[in-house]
């Protein structure tokens, strides 16, 4: 697994990379959205959906594919983030949006285990 840090991300003038994610009870509200707003959505939203993929709205991506309520391991989300292959690095190395912390990445697995729940 890759994982960099040290590009400043900012939404509503809060460094997303500050914001730490708990390790249980993990909100897609308040710990993920802001986390995938800023370095997934760019690329995967309804307007411009990269890989048929849009992450711009939960019910969107919460599919059994993409994520797997449940299970992180067999979540696409993850194998991406990974770079696991045949799937590309995402964020990919040289785009403007920076990859996910090691506590993104922790956190949005958890979330996944502990359901992938819209809370």
């Amino acid at each position: 697994m890759i994982f960099i840090s040290g590009c400043k991300d900012v939404i509503n003038d809060n460094p997303i990379d500050n914001i730490i994610i708990p390790d249980s009870n993990v909100s897609y509200s308040q710990h993920l959205a802001p986390v995938l707003e800023r370095k997934c959505v760019p690329c995967h939203n309804s307007a411009y959906n990269e890989k048929d993929v849009d992450l711009s709205v939960w019910t969107n991506f919460v599919d059994g594919r993409i994520v797997v309520p449940g299970e992180p391991d067999n979540s696409l989300i993850v194998w991406s983030i990974e770079g696991r292959p045949p799937f590309q690095l995402m964020p990919p190395i040289g785009s403007p949006y920076a990859p996910f912390t090691t506590n993104q990445y922790n956190g949005l697995k958890k979330w996944i285990e502990e359901g992938a729940k819209n809370n």
